[in-house]
């Protein structure tokens, strides 16, 4: 199944400690870079989150925000004594030099680490946000895997379109060869001086060798075979691979037109040009 790269996912999961929600959205690019935003109460899971993701995704510029969204009520919040025995000792050190300051109830609250909520148990916790980014994950693969399956179809309407051109391009070929010789008969029997009848022939043999498109049309083919079979494949990801392979088709329409001595098989050449390009656009966001 081809992947597109592009795709958006987003999930949610209630636990002891609030609820878990995570997005997962991702664009185009060469290799697999991943951006985390995560709350302070995941950041220590960061690594296998990201060997999570790597073990799914291969490819794209991916950004994953997870947010942990504490429960509405309060009951499970409590004050951290040693925390505030500890801002106690340093309040009656500091009294003499700041004889005026005054601390209210609330800011003291608000102060890092004296109001926490219940402690959390760390393996359990990785757990849940790795649960919930598996389910995300899946979610994320089917977007990718629902967007592959219209590029797939996209690709293989330009494939066919290259196999009708290679077709009509190799009935013409007898036709322009035949032409050709010809052609070039003509000029000789116009010759001042007779030549020589089987040096004639031998330049004539080599001549129109060099214009055989055969092994290219051959190549156009079987390059074919292999695009069908790639589109038609398991999950692997095969964006680098598809990019190999129109590197090679892009060569044969080359060659194609450089031998090309004939009004029909430069436009052949010119028209698989454009089809080449069409599949390269749409194998950059295949994964």
């Amino acid at each position: 199944m081809i992947r597109s790269m592009t795709a958006f996912a987003a999930g949610e999961r209630s636990t002891e400690w609030g609820v878990l929600s995570g997005e997962l959205r991702a664009v185009n690019h060469r290799f697999l870079e991943l951006a985390l935003r995560l709350p302070d109460e995941l950041r220590a899971f960061e690594a296998a989150l990201r060997e999570r993701v790597s073990a799914r995704v291969s490819r794209g510029k991916l950004d994953l925000v997870l947010r942990l969204r504490a429960p509405q009520s309060d009951a499970g919040m409590h004050i951290d004594d040693a925390m505030v025995e500890e801002l106690a000792r340093l309040n009656l050190g500091l009294a003499s030099k700041f004889p005026g300051l005054r601390t209210s109830l609330t800011e003291l609250l608000q102060y890092p680490g004296v109001l926490r909520g219940r402690d959390a148990d760390a393996e359990a916790m990785q757990r849940e946000a790795l649960a919930l980014l598996d389910a995300v994950l899946d979610d994320f693969t089917d977007a990718r895997e629902r967007e592959g399956g219209k590029l797939a179809q996209v690709i293989s309407e330009r494939a066919e379109a290259i196999a009708k051109i290679a077709a009509e391009v190799r009935t013409l070929v007898p036709q322009i060869r035949a032409g050709q010789r010809s052609k070039l008969e003509t000029r000789l029997a116009d010759l001042s001086q007779p030549a020589d009848p089987g040096r004639l022939e031998q330049e004539l043999v080599i001549w129109l060798q060099k214009l055989d498109v055969d092994e290219e049309l051959d190549r156009l083919d079987s390059h074919l075979v292999e695009l069908r079979r790639i589109l038609k494949g398991g999950k692997e990801p095969v964006g680098r691979r598809l990019d190999f392979l129109l590197q090679e088709f892009n060569r044969e329409a080359n060659t194609l037109g450089s031998k090309s001595v004939d009004a029909r098989t430069s436009n052949a050449a010119v028209e698989l040009k454009v089809l080449i390009d069409q599949i390269r656009e749409q194998i950059q966001n295949i994964e």
